[in-house]
């Protein structure tokens, strides 16, 4: 398992890529590059593999004994200094899941993602009322102040992926419009905002039928993977499903290949998203 680190985000992971290029084009080994930092070479592996915060004085000497001109420096650490302003969720940073705070950044780069949900309806399909409603059953540790601030964050990030055009491919159980959440208003909210959700272009949804056949997701957790189109950065896997937000992350290539061939066969099993629409009315 691969747990993401708080502040590692996918601008640090592109500019820690960006330092073992050009070290690699000027033919220097990590250990003439650790030389040159006067540190060990375990530190510059560390800062190429975005294991530690990127110092502005460390990479601006590494910059330079890589041979990079005042114009590329002044660049890069513009866009170093980028990379470390707060990103959008942290006002709402004290609400979050452990895993929304190590995996927000991925998924605000995120260019497809692919969610399965065995008993609800997916967290960003949902409207404000039923994320609500979840959340006073799944959640009663928190005040009711902090589940409206949830819930508020979970709307912006449904706008923002939309802004950023990211495509989601959610399946689901047929029992999530079966599962009374909230009073009827909610679900009946609820429904139309699905209805409305499978008619956008960034949208597609499968729901699997109750009396529908076993397939490769029968009994898991929420599962959701992130896809990210940046080079060197891996696609995630959350598995949810643990106590009181918390979940598995993984990363690694074995991992999340897995997952995916999983929710592949899945996809094939479930009736087509054209049906699921008729399942909606």
């Amino acid at each position: 398992m691969a747990r993401e680190r708080s502040g590692r985000t996918v601008a640090h992971l592109v500019l820690a890529t960006r330092l073992k290029t050009l070290r690699e084009a000027a033919g220097m080994s990590r250990s003439e590059a650790a030389n040159a930092l006067g540190a060990h070479q375990a530190t510059v592996r560390r800062i190429e593999q975005a294991e530690t915060s990127l110092d502005e004085g460390q990479v601006h000497t590494l910059l330079t004994a890589y041979g990079a001109g005042p114009a590329e420096i002044e660049a890069f650490l513009g866009q170093l200094a980028v990379a470390n302003l707060p990103g959008w969720w942290h006002p709402w940073r004290s609400v979050m899941d452990p895993w929304q705070l190590d995996l927000m950044s991925v998924e605000s780069a995120a260019r497809y993602i692919r969610v399965w949900e065995p008993a609800l309806v997916p967290a960003l399909l949902r409207t404000p009322s039923y994320a609500r409603a979840v959340d006073d059953v799944r959640r009663p540790d928190l005040s009711p102040g902090d589940r409206d601030r949830r819930t508020e964050l979970l709307i912006e990030r449904q706008k923002r992926l939309r802004h950023q055009n990211t495509t989601i491919w959610a399946i689901m159980s047929a029992a999530a419009l079966h599962t009374f959440v909230g009073d009827k208003d909610v679900m009946a909210e609820q429904r139309q905002a699905l209805r409305a959700a499978v008619e956008r272009p960034d949208v597609t949804l499968q729901v699997h039928p109750l009396n529908g056949p076993c397939h490769p997701m029968t009994g898991m957790p929420t599962v959701t993977l992130y896809r990210v189109d940046v080079e060197d950065i891996p696609d995630h896997v959350v598995r949810e499903g643990n106590p009181r937000g918390t979940a598995d992350v993984f990363n690694s290539l074995h991992a999340v290949s897995a997952y995916h061939v999983l929710m592949d066969h899945t996809c094939v099993i479930a009736p087509h998203p054209d049906e699921s629409k008729e399942v909606l009315t």
